[in-house]
């Protein structure tokens, strides 16, 4: 379950009632949960407690699909995926995979993405957005300059600053995604310590050293 209440269709906002409306028609998406893409939908009804938050990323959702945005929607659709896994988030990293799908985007690129580095499936652009989105993510946006050069060298300044927003908007997408465990990233962290045999002694690991 997420780590925040769920606000159930009687309780919501007309603000908010228009996203469940969209995604859930008339159900209650807190007593019958479930999307389209087969996710629970409780990352809608978490935000729901903040109508304002809500209708903030809605915007943000309407504005990177726009027809006015210039930047080719396969580019911003790897970084966006690649954010997810850079991240941890199994909710982002998913429903981007299945958005590439929607993009004809061949099943060998959509595998590879975790290890794109010594993926030869890639064009020399798709590696410079996936580089940048490593930079953007798991760097803090420390980009060196030959990664920007490579970007330079085939988009605009308006196509570098469409991604680079659009990527750093999924990055905090995936991280709250995480903190509040909704939708797939509502799991156990698997980092945890695993117990030592039960005749272990802490001077034990001290022997091994002198061995």
């Amino acid at each position: 379950m997420p780590r925040l209440r769920q606000v159930p269709r009687a309780e919501a906002d007309p603000k908010v009632l228009r996203s469940y409306d969209l995604l859930f028609g008339d159900r209650d998406p807190v007593a019958q949960p479930g999307t389209t893409t087969g996710t629970p939908g409780d990352w809608w009804t978490v935000f729901a407690n903040v109508p304002d938050v809500l209708e903030h990323c809605n915007r943000g959702f309407a504005l990177y699909r726009s027809p006015d945005r210039k930047l080719d929607p396969v580019l911003r659709e790897l970084a966006q995926t690649r954010v997810g896994f850079t991240k941890g988030s199994q909710f982002v990293f998913s429903q981007h995979c299945k958005s590439l799908r929607g993009l004809k985007v061949s099943e060998d690129r959509i595998a590879a993405i975790p290890h794109w580095q010594v993926a030869d499936c890639y064009t020399a652009q798709e590696r410079a957005v996936l580089a940048y989105a490593d930079c953007l993510s798991l760097q803090a946006g420390r980009t060196p300059e030959p990664v920007f050069t490579a970007l330079k060298a085939f988009l605009s300044d308006h196509e570098i600053l469409e991604l680079t927003y659009i990527t750093c908007m999924y990055d905090m997408h995936a991280v709250m995604s995480r903190a509040l465990r909704t939708e797939w990233d509502d799991r156990d962290d698997p980092i945890v310590e695993v117990a030592a045999p039960e005749d272990f002694s802490g001077a034990d690991f001290l022997d091994i050293g002198r061995r």
